[in-house]
């Protein structure tokens, strides 16, 4: 059950299958021996296309890492990217949106805009929240932190790519088993830890609710999300009535966001003698371009170890999950 306070929203190595993708290159990716040019928003959605396509495309994301991707404007440089891109793929559900109006103008005729969101989840399963209210319209779009969509977008992307290149089916195939491989160590890790988390202790509280979806397939209560629909920090009234939900939901951690930084949450912790962890991540990659934990895994792995084991339980199963060592070969702004 999902609860709001009023006024106040309260591993399976990759390595060698992509390595194997790699034998490809000599073919070219699309029909005619070129290479396809991938253009992609936020760094997960960047990092399933790029293990999906292998080495048979040129993988380039948009919206620079630890940026806000809610309001996040496109320099007018991206236009020439999107220019020349064979397709364009995005999160959808109105999360990009700057950056969609940007690909409508700029895109060559043919070239599809791909919104994953919008294709794997129907309107009649949106979530709304404080964050992202229902008159306002725009679905919460976090389905990434989710790990049955993260298998549902790698799926779509899939399906994308053999159609703009059918002689790159064997490799897309391969990432795609290579992600759903990814997915299953990472769901039966989830279900190990999250087993040891005390009784009635699955509760999140949150600066920004990037984890609406995952909370439903995983039996956890989102108590609140602290940051409001227009990004600004709460009032103090309902500062103090957020203190008072806490006290009575008995939560014991608040998450902040290592994107959406606020002084509100240490002010909460302290108040309620919660714990104050500060570093989750919605869509920052951890590491550096190149480094194995820099993937979508990895900041899944990383932020559910972390909330696990600040919710009181043993997060051993999921932080031993196996990273690939390996440079996807994307491009992700910094």
């Amino acid at each position: 059950m999902r609860k709001w306070a009023r006024g106040v929203a309260v591993v399976v190595a990759l390595g060698s299958v992509l390595a194997s993708c790699g034998d490809d290159d000599d073919e070219g990716g699309a029909s005619g021996g070129d290479r396809l040019v991938i253009a992609t928003t936020v760094a997960p959605i960047t990092n399933i296309v790029a293990i999906v396509a292998g080495d048979r495309a040129d993988v380039r994301g948009i919206v620079p890492e630890g940026t806000n991707s809610h309001t996040f404007e496109p320099r007018p440089s991206v236009a020439e990217l999107l220019s020349t891109a064979d397709v364009v793929i995005m999160n959808g559900l109105q999360l990009e949106e700057p950056t969609r109006e940007l690909a409508e103008a700029n895109v060559r005729d043919g070239v599809e805009i791909v919104q994953l969101g919008d294709r794997v989840l129907p309107e009649e399963e949106w979530i709304f929240d404080f964050s992202f209210p229902e008159e306002g319209g725009k679905p919460n779009p976090h389905l990434w932190t989710d790990p049955k969509y993260v298998a549902r977008y790698a799926a779509e992307v899939r399906d994308v790519l053999v159609e703009l290149d059918p002689e790159g089916e064997g490799v897309y195939d391969a990432g795609l088993d290579a992600i759903d491989s990814q997915v299953d160590a990472l769901d039966a890790a989830l279900e190990e830890a999250f087993a040891t988390i005390p009784d009635g202790g699955r509760k999140l509280l949150t600066y920004h609710d990037a984890y609406a979806y995952f909370a439903e397939s995983y039996s956890f209560d989102v108590v609140g999300a602290i940051q409001v629909s227009d990004f600004e920090d709460p009032t103090p009234r309902e500062i103090a009535e957020l203190v008072e939900q806490i006290e009575a939901e008995g939560v014991t951690a608040i998450f902040g966001s290592e994107v959406f930084p606020s002084p509100v949450l240490e002010q909460l912790a302290n108040e309620t003698g919660a714990e104050y962890v500060d570093d989750l991540r919605d869509d920052d990659l951890p590491g550096a371009p190149g480094d194995p934990e820099h993937s979508l895994f990895g900041l899944l792995r990383f932020n559910y170890t972390t909330i696990t084991e600040a919710l009181g339980g043993n997060g051993s199963a999921i932080a031993a999950l196996e990273l690939p060592d390996l440079d996807d070969g994307a491009d992700y702004p910094q």
